[in-house]
C-alpha cells in the first residue's frame, strides 16, 4: 500500500509515477516524494480549463500543495511545474528507460518511506534530460534500486566472506547473490571500483570518469543480472 503523509494541508515536491483517469474529469496520481509515495486526486484536471493540469505533467519535477482528508487519498489544492525534462522525450530509447524507472520506483515505494527513492527518480531523469550516457544512467540506476531496497550488492566480499582482491576475477552467483572468484570472470579491479563509485556517488559525478565507456557495457550487464532485471 502506498505510504501518504498524514498532515491534513502540506506542499511537496515530487515526480509523477502514474496517472489514472478517474470519472468524467479527475485524474488519481501515484507520486514519489522526499517523505515516500503518496496517492492523490487532482479533480477536474482533464477539463479543458484545468488550472491543474500543467502542473501534473509525467517526466517532470513539480511542486504540489495537497489536503489530506480521512480517507488514503489526498486532494491536489495546486499544482506548479518546477522543471520539466523535456530533451529525454526526444528520444524514444530515453523515453522507455524513464518509463521503467518510474514503474520500478513506484514498486519498490510500495512497502518503504525511504527517501532514496525520490533521489534516484531525481538523479536519473535528470541525468537523461541532460543527454548523460543512457547505460550509465542505467547501470547506475539498478545498483542503486537495489540499495534503497534494502537488497544492496557485497562488493566489498566474496560468497565465502573473503575480502575480494584486485588480483583476482569475479563473477556474480545469482542464488548467493555473491561475487565469486573466477578465472574467466566477468568483473575485475576496474568493473568493481567503477560499482563502488556509482553506489557512493551521484551519477552526475560518476560521468565525469575518463574512459567510461569501456568500463560500463560489462557494469551494465552485471547491474541487471545482480537486480534481478534479467
Amino acid at each position: 500500500m502506498s505510504r501518504n503523509i498524514l498532515d491534513k494541508d502540506f506542499r511537496t515536491t515530487g515526480y509523477i509515477l502514474k496517472r489514472t483517469n478517474y470519472g468524467e474529469a479527475d485524474r488519481i496520481l501515484n507520486v514519489i516524494t522526499p517523505r515516500g509515495k503518496i496517492s492523490v486526486i487532482a479533480k477536474g484536471a482533464r477539463k479543458e480549463k484545468s488550472k491543474l493540469a500543467g502542473g501534473i505533467e509525467m517526466f517532470s519535477l513539480v511542486e504540489l500543495g495537497v489536503h489530506q482528508g480521512r480517507g488514503e487519498m489526498g486532494l491536489i489544492t495546486s499544482a506548479r511545474m518546477k522543471e520539466y525534462y523535456g530533451n529525454l522525450l526526444k528520444d524514444l530509447a530515453r523515453v522507455e528507460l524513464s518509463a521503467l524507472i518510474l514503474r520500478k520506483v513506484s514498486a519498490a515505494a510500495e512497502s518503504s518511506d525511504n527517501p532514496d527513492f525520490f533521489d534516484i527518480v531525481d538523479q536519473t531523469l535528470s541525468g537523461l534530460n541532460v543527454g548523460l550516457s543512457s547505460s550509465l544512467i542505467e547501470s547506475w540506476f539498478w545498483l542503486n534500486l537495489a540499495r534503497a531496497s534494502g537488497e544492496e550488492i557485497n562488493l566489498h566480499r566474496d560468497v565465502d566472506g573473503v575480502k575480494l582482491s584486485p588480483e583476482n576475477r569475479y563473477s556474480y552467483n545469482i542464488s548467493e547473490k555473491a561475487l565469486f572468484v573466477a578465472l574467466d570472470g566477468e568483473l575485475g579491479a576496474e568493473e568493481i571500483k567503477m560499482m563502488r563509485l556509482m553506489l557512493a556517488t551521484k551519477v552526475a559525478i560518476v560521468a565525469r570518469v575518463k574512459n567510461l565507456d569501456l568500463i560500463l557495457p560489462k557494469v551494465l550487464g552485471l547491474a541487471r543480472i545482480m537486480s534481478g532485471a534479467v
